[in-house]
């Protein structure tokens, strides 16, 4: 399997973990040192536990679930042992009992981690996606 496919399935394990609600395999998909910067956060969470963390705490205070979470438009764009993913992505999410939908763009950098080792998310970054545009 090429590079560019092992990113692309790479990416799709990490969305069906988080789809899932499958923690652990989610935040296994993400390198230690992994940042996140979210749009709907004040701050960037620079590091993998950060995120554990303000997770934990969703699930605990207000009862955090992903209902659902479906990628399209997928695109990769290999940069040596760096691959930068690009997808639109449509969650379906439960927090304090209410449904939320968001339809959002994403990139998320892959690293490779050893010449034939596994690609691991290194950072990701959520966009609200622009106002008129069409449903994946």
């Amino acid at each position: 399997m090429n590079d560019r496919d092992q990113v692309l399935e790479a990416a799709a394990e990490l969305v069906a973990s988080f789809a899932a609600n499958d923690r652990e395999a989610y935040f296994g998909a993400f390198s230690a040192d992994a940042s996140f910067v979210f749009y709907t956060l004040e701050q960037p969470l620079l590091s993998r536990d950060a995120y554990q963390a303000l997770w934990d705490n969703w699930r605990a205070e207000d009862g955090f679930e992903v209902i659902s979470c479906t990628s399209s438009n997928a695109f990769v764009s290999l940069q040596g042992d760096v691959a930068i993913f690009i997808h639109d992505v449509a969650t379906e999410l439960r927090m304090q009992g209410e449904l939320l939908f968001s339809q959002e763009r994403e990139t998320i950098v892959f690293r490779k981690q050893r010449e034939s080792g596994p690609w691991l998310a290194c950072h990701e970054h959520l966009s609200a996606k622009p106002q008129g545009m069409p449903s994946p």
